[in-house]
């Protein structure tokens, strides 16, 4: 009988570094991005800018989110086609959800005109 032979990853061998060079500067540019929604926050107090400002935190916050999901949820590294099956319902989804409050406050400024 011939002896048994060892399977690849069995073979001992270097082990490779981790690339945290690459989380670093994700978290760097995260703080960067939270620094810009502070500075937004307090620098555009007034009531007329509110609009303006919920826009932009809502920007930014998406651009934070595709910086975590990419690199922490290891989506960066993934096929294209589990990306866009990822991608593609959630677009959809925060489509919803826009849709249904603007048509929700519509139908609640209507009913309140009506009984009022």
């Amino acid at each position: 009988m011939s002896a048994p032979v060892a399977p690849d990853h069995a073979v001992a061998g270097e082990i490779a570094k981790p690339n945290t060079g690459g989380i670093w500067k994700i978290f760097f540019v995260l703080v960067a991005i939270t620094a810009v929604e502070f500075a937004v926050t307090f620098a555009m107090e007034a009531q007329s800018m509110r609009t303006m400002r919920n826009s932009i935190l809502i920007g930014l916050t998406i651009l934070k989110a595709f910086f975590i999901v990419g690199e922490f949820m290891h989506l960066k590294h993934e096929t294209k086609g589990l990306i866009w099956t990822i991608l593609v319902p959630s677009v959809l989804l925060v489509w919803l959800l826009v849709a249904l409050v603007t048509e929700g406050s519509f139908i609640g400024e209507t009913l309140s005109n009506m009984f009022s």
